[in-house]
């Protein structure tokens, strides 16, 4: 008596509850259903899951997004991984829209935490053998995860809005510190070769989120200026590199960023900073009192769901990137 083995793939999704609203349009644009689960916080603040439903050799892709208290939300993605593996999932691919201690992936001085590092460390423990994230902070974090790691770009979303919007005839890419200036390069790029400058600035390390904008390093005057940025926290940066750039002459200036975290003060640094256009992306949830007249908040689920697929369907994820990741 012959028996038959199913031994199709099963692609389930799972989502932790810090951002519902994403994880429900990529739910929509995959075509399947986020796994029902049971999620709660006992008293002291420990964090209980259970699936309902069987995970036993499926291919799960653990989506969480990390806003404030962005602790609690790692944790709660840890557990759902230990439940994965416990449960006999096959593969677990970890989701981070936006990924959580990026800013500190190097020692400044002695004594300090590599705490982008630990993350990369904690996930591979739980048992996640593949990571999705966009727009690190740098693009060597990709190598503090013993597995595959696919870092995905917003620019192509956000040059690509600029130019339906603005145009590119009279555009200047703006980086707001010479360390992003490669980024800037690959913005100008997608902007038909525009010119590039960027912000000289002093940073203290010893005082967090305060940073002083000294001047442009090259020529902005009369054109319509596109400061680029991976994140914006209290929007003390970008709003100071705003002044400068209207100092130097520059005529309007959009600010385009990919994950808009938009600690207090930032809103209100954001709609008085003197900026056109606020762009970002969804990545993180931007709460009523965290928005402003000037913000446009376009849809990063498109560009997850597509890698989700990518990844299920062991296809070409540098396809995306029309070749070029």
């Amino acid at each position: 008596m012959s028996e038959w083995i199913d031994n199709q793939k099963n692609l389930m999704f799972f989502a932790g509850r810090a951002h519902p609203e994403l994880s429900d349009q990529v739910a929509a644009e995959l075509g399947v259903e986020v796994t029902p689960q049971t999620a709660r916080d006992f008293a002291n603040g420990e964090i209980f899951v259970r699936f309902e439903q069987s995970v036993r050799g499926c291919d799960a892709f653990v989506l969480q997004s990390c806003p404030a208290p962005l602790n609690k939300w790692i944790m709660e993605q840890l557990i759902m991984i230990d439940a994965l593996k416990r449960g006999s999932a096959k593969r677990i691919t970890a989701v981070l829209p936006f990924y959580p201690y990026a800013r500190q992936d190097k020692k400044h001085r002695g004594r300090e935490p590599i705490s982008a590092r630990l993350v990369a460390d904690l996930l591979k423990t739980a048992g996640a053998d593949r990571i999705i994230t966009v727009d690190l902070h740098t693009d060597q974090t990709q190598g503090f995860f013993d597995g595959p790691v696919d870092h995905m770009h917003a620019q192509g979303q956000l040059s690509d809005y600029v130019r339906e919007h603005y145009g590119t005839d009279n555009i200047c890419v703006v980086s707001p510190d010479a360390g992003r200036v490669k980024v800037g390069e690959k913005w100008a790029d997608a902007l038909d070769g525009a010119p590039l400058a960027f912000v000289h600035k002093t940073r203290d390390p010893n005082v967090p989120n305060q940073v002083k904008s000294n001047r442009v390093v090259g020529d902005v005057e009369g054109r319509t200026c596109v400061l680029m940025d991976d994140m914006i926290d209290t929007g003390g940066t970008i709003a100071g590199a705003v002044k400068v750039l209207k100092d130097a002459g520059a005529g309007d200036v959009i600010i385009a960023c990919t994950h808009g975290v938009f600690s207090d003060p930032a809103a209100e640094r954001l709609a008085s900073c003197g900026a056109k256009e606020v762009i970002t992306t969804d990545t993180l949830p931007i709460p009523p009192e965290k928005r402003f007249d000037n913000l446009t908040v376009l849809s990063i689920a498109p560009l997850l769901a597509r890698t989700i697929h990518e990844v299920f369907e062991n296809g070409s994820v540098t396809s995306l990137f029309n070749g070029n990741a």
